[in-house]
This record gives C-alpha cells, sequence and structure tokens, in this order.
C-alpha cells in the first residue's frame, strides 16, 4: 500500500509546472548537475553545470575519488526531476534538480535526494518550494513528509535545513534532516546571558520551552524544562529529536556540546542520534573522514576534532 501511495507522490510530483521529470536520455546531463552540487559541498568550487566539458567533468571526478563516481542506474530507486523557474515556459532551461525515491523510508516517509539549484538562481526560494512541493504530495497521500541527508562539513547546505526547522533526525552516516507531519514546529530562540531555548508550537498555536542550553566554563549546560519531563511516552520521538536538532543549532554556533568527563565517557552510546555528546564525538568523525578524502573542512567548532582524544 505504501508503494501504491509513493507512486501517486510521483504523480502529483510530475503534474507540477514546476516541476518536469528527467526523460530517457537525461540521464547523463542529470549527473552533471549532481556532480556540480558535489563539488561545491565537498571542495568549495563553484562550477557550471551547464558548461561542464568531457574534459573538465574527468577531471574533477578524479579530484573527488570515489565520490565522484558517475551512478547511471538508479532509475529504479529514484524518480529525478528537474526544476524550473516559477512562471518560466517549456522551452527554458532548468534551474536546479531533485530526486524522490520509490519506495518509503522508515513508517510512511520519502527520502529526498539531489537537492540542488544553480547559483544564479538561489535565494529565490526555488529549494524551499520544491521541498514544499514534496512534503504537500506526501500529505496529500497520506504520508508523513521527507526525509534528506547532507554531510555536516557541507555547512551552508546544514545552516540552510536549520534555517527550515527541519528536525535533525540522525547522524549515523550523515547529518539526517527531515519535516514529518507528526512533529511539531519548532523554534530556536537566543536570549539574554547567551542561553539558547528550544521550544515546540501546540495545537492552540502556544509554543512551550522544552530545554534551555547555557555555556557553563566552556562546558554545556542543559537543562529540561517541566514540559519536557512531563511529556508523554507516544512524543518520545520529540523528546529524542528535540535533544539532537537543539544539539546541532548549538553546534553550528560554535558551542559547547559536551557537559562534563561523564557525559564524554558515554558519547559513543549515542553517536546516531540523541545526546549532545554524540554529536560532538561524530562531528570529530565527520571532520577526520572530510580531511581524508581530501574535502575542505571549514568548522565553526573547531574544539570537536579534538574531542576524540578526550575531554
Amino acid at each position: 500500500m505504501k508503494d501504491d501511495q509513493v507512486a501517486r507522490v510521483h504523480e502529483r510530483l510530475a503534474a507540477r509546472p514546476e516541476l518536469c521529470p528527467v526523460a530517457f536520455g537525461e540521464g547523463r546531463r542529470f549527473g552533471l548537475w549532481d556532480l556540480a552540487s558535489l563539488t561545491e559541498g565537498a571542495l568549495g568550487e563553484c562550477v557550471d553545470p551547464v558548461s561542464l566539458t568531457v574534459s573538465s567533468e574527468k577531471r574533477w571526478r578524479v579530484r573527488l575519488g570515489s565520490d565522484g563516481r558517475e551512478h547511471r542506474r538508479d532509475g529504479d530507486f529514484r524518480r529525478r526531476y528537474w526544476i524550473r523557474s516559477p512562471g518560466s515556459r517549456n522551452g527554458s532551461g532548468p534551474v536546479g534538480t531533485i530526486a524522490v525515491d520509490t519506495w518509503p523510508v522508515g513508517v510512511g516517509a520519502v527520502r529526498v535526494t539531489s537537492l540542488y539549484v544553480h547559483p544564479v538562481a538561489r535565494r529565490q526560494g526555488v529549494a524551499s518550494a520544491a521541498l514544499d512541493m514534496v512534503y504537500d504530495a506526501c500529505r496529500a497521500e497520506g504520508l508523513r513528509g521527507f526525509r534528506l541527508d547532507t554531510h555536516w562539513t557541507w555547512q551552508p547546505t546544514v545552516r540552510y535545513y536549520l534555517g527550515r526547522r527541519l528536525w535533525v533526525t540522525s547522524w549515523k552516516h550523515a547529518l539526517g534532516f527531515a519535516q514529518l507531519s507528526d512533529l511539531p514546529a519548532y523554534a530556536v530562540r537566543e536570549g539574554e546571558g547567551g542561553e539558547v531555548t528550544f521550544l515546540v508550537a501546540c495545537a492552540d498555536g502556544e509554543s512551550i520551552p522544552l530545554l534551555v542550553a547555557g555555556n557553563d566554563g566552556g562546558r554545556l549546560r542543559l537543562r529540561e524544562t517541566e514540559q519536557y519531563r512531563r511529556m508523554r511516552d507516544e512524543r518520545d520521538a520529540v523528546r529524542v529529536y528535540a535533544r539532537a536538532t537543539l544539539a546541532l543549532h548549538l553546534a553550528v554556533r560554535g558551542r559547547p556540546l559536551v557537559r562534563g568527563e561523564e557525559e564524554w565517557t558515554k558519547a559513543h552510546w549515542s553517536c546516531d542520534i540523541g545526546e549532545p555528546e554524540g554529536l560532538a564525538y561524530k562531528i570529530g568523525v565527520f571532520e577526520r573522514v572530510a580531511r581524508d578524502s581530501g574535502w575542505r573542512v571549514e568548522s565553526p567548532y573547531t574544539v570537536m576534532s579534538m574531542r576524540q582524544d578526550g575531554v
């Protein structure tokens, strides 16, 4: 049943004038846009996918190593779309790309990949509109929403997803984000003294604080509110994802993620999702792997890499 729902999601997406399914024979062209996205994210080099030649493509793929390999046979696993600018005609060229899997992940969600907007079309809401279309199509077919991944070292992308208030749902192999119908809207507010408060919206329109984070002599001070402690078991996902989402908001601000020696010794227990020390541990891993792969690493939280050897 869920596969049928995803199929209908794609029918809705293909009917949108802002999206155009990638036609037979356009796979290589789409791959060049994927390559431009990878080159910018991993190496910090802005490449025009339209201007890539065979020789320049090869140079970038060689420089990216195994990460730059072209994947041509993925049509059975996801549907790829060109993103058109609002009001564009059929003859107009694309301004971006997005792909959506053909089967659900988890409990009733779809995975989004290959989200990329050409530099000349950025800051016009193109990516946000595409994600909204995916979410609306999922909800119209009874699915919960979407999930997507990105890399910690791709800081502009990480900050974009946090700015959209996507929830952080994993950090096992990369940073996992989601917009799901059962996860409420949230806000992150920084107050006097540098304290950061994580709030969620209620049905009555009010926002309630769940977690408050501060800096205590270079260590993280994390306080649970009464509302957080009173949450029922069925809201356990909100409790877990609230901690993870706040932790990432703190990390991009360069704020501490380690509370103390005892918590740090247990960091590996939450290296997939959960406690802030788990994210601190994984960021150190992410940065080391990125450096070993020749990726650009510009971390706002330089202490992270030293956490591997202890606090």
